[in-house]
């Protein structure tokens, strides 16, 4: 990272996705969506899609920009079209949220808003995957390190998952042509889902981890034929599910769904064996905030499996998808988005403001840029909370979950209110804060 170049708008990214995550769960603890109506509720699709499209995916996008370059040892490939994307998402989005509010009743207009977001989002998505790609094919015809390769599957993934998403808001708009009317019962929604959430993010996210934990820990970080295994089993198994519709009515189908499924669990196992090599042979014995706060998003994880296998054994799982969800997705993919920006964004912000005058000025420590001590509360508040709204939703309490839903918005709300803190350098030591020859980085946009 030291002497790389930084993404100029990755912060930009970060905040808009923070800014979609404050809003999600405010409206989870007025008492908007799921469980106040049905999962398929328009609702509820307002909730999911500022959730996974509005953080998630953002998030990911922003850190994606700054990271991949790092892992294949080349410069970002068309930085420029990084704005494009941005503002085409954005735009995609609110399209895409005011076509289900339109759904729903709350709003009239004869505007084909979703229709809009059909063609917004994918180019967004489009130009992401444009300078992403461009910049691991750079390095050809070497072959990719392990992470870039997981990056490369997510990349495909959120190809698929944004094509389908474009069909839906079609069909439903009233704007698909006569030849590509489906009914929605139909369609390959579960696989919309899966690969979003599987592939995009999931395959994603534990790619980026293969970097990220052993470069904050110092831990090996050797290619592990273990992590060779979790990359093929979930490439294949992501695969199967793709395959699974085209099969649909055919034996092979409940065949390939089975092998998706033994395979993804197999390479969820071999990540585990991976993530406590990494924790068990760190050279940084002291254990800092991101990685410890990152501990509670992988038993998300694997709590989410277990989860799942009693679902699937008691016969319950469509009854409680949506606890299932919310524990994937707020346990492991937002607590680990937010125990690694804990780390992320005092890092690029010391890069940008002491980076020009290291060796030469005295410069604070990363970890001077966040006070661990006070923030250590508001993570396991945040666990907490999501392990209770998780309670809540099997237990179908929906006022207890608003009540739990309030708790992980006040810690998340403390966590952005810490890195905004951090990025404007308020807890650096007042004789360190701003040498000769540093300045005081922007909240969010290039300086």
């Amino acid at each position: 990272m030291i002497g790389s170049a930084l993404s100029r708008w990755t912060m930009a990214y970060f905040a808009a996705a923070l800014a979609f995550l404050i809003a999600a769960q405010a409206l989870m603890t007025a008492g908007y969506g799921f469980p106040a109506v049905a999962v398929e509720a328009p609702e509820t699709l307002v909730i999911v899609h500022m959730v996974t499209i509005g953080w998630l995916s953002l998030l990911m996008c922003g850190a994606l920009f700054q990271f991949v370059p790092v892992l294949v040892a080349q410069p970002l490939r068309d930085e420029h079209l990084a704005l494009p994307a941005l503002l085409c998402l954005l735009a995609g989005l609110t399209c895409l949220l005011t076509g289900f509010l339109q759904l729903s009743g709350a709003i009239d207009t004869v505007i084909p808003v979703l229709a809009f977001a059909g063609v917004l989002l994918p180019a967004g998505f489009a130009l992401i995957v444009w300078v992403l790609a461009r910049t691991l094919w750079s390095i050809r015809p070497s072959g990719l390190p392990l992470p870039a390769r997981f990056v490369a599957g997510g990349l495909a993934s959120i190809v698929i998952t944004a094509a389908l998403g474009a069909s839906f808001a079609f069909v439903l708009s009233g704007q698909a042509p006569g030849w590509a009317e489906i009914d929605l019962r139909t369609v390959a929604l579960p696989t919309h889902v899966t690969i979003g959430l599987g592939g995009w993010l999931g395959f994603t996210a534990v790619g980026v981890s293969y970097r990220l934990l052993p470069m904050f820990m110092l831990s090996p970080d050797s290619e592990r034929s273990t992590g060779h295994l979790v990359f093929w089993s979930g490439a294949i198994a992501l695969l199967l599910i793709v395959l699974a519709e085209p099969l649909e009515g055919l034996s092979g189908s409940i065949l390939s769904t089975v092998l998706a499924g033994f395979l993804g669990f197999a390479a969820t196992v071999l990540y585990g064996v991976d993530l406590v090599f990494f924790y068990r042979n760190r050279k940084r014995r002291k254990i800092e905030l991101n990685s410890w706060s990152a501990i509670g998003a992988f038993t998300a994880l694997y709590l989410s499996v277990l989860l799942l296998l009693a679902l699937l054994a008691t016969g319950t799982f469509a009854q409680h998808v949506g606890a299932l969800v919310y524990l994937v997705a707020f346990g492991w993919l937002t607590g680990l988005g937010l125990s690694q920006l804990y780390k992320i964004v005092p890092f690029l912000t010391w890069l940008e403001c002491y980076g020009p005058v290291m060796g030469r000025k005295p410069t604070p420590r990363v970890q001077d840029l966040v006070v661990e001590t006070r923030d250590r509360f508001w993570f396991a508040l945040y666990y907490a909370g999501v392990l209770a709204g998780t309670g809540a939703l099997l237990g179908a309490a929906p006022v207890l979950f608003r009540l739990t839903a309030a708790v992980t918005l006040t810690a998340t709300a403390a966590i952005v209110v810490e890195l905004v803190l951090a990025r404007r350098l308020v807890n650096v030591a007042t004789a360190l804060r701003l040498p000769e020859g540093a300045s005081r980085p922007r909240l969010f946009l290039p300086s």
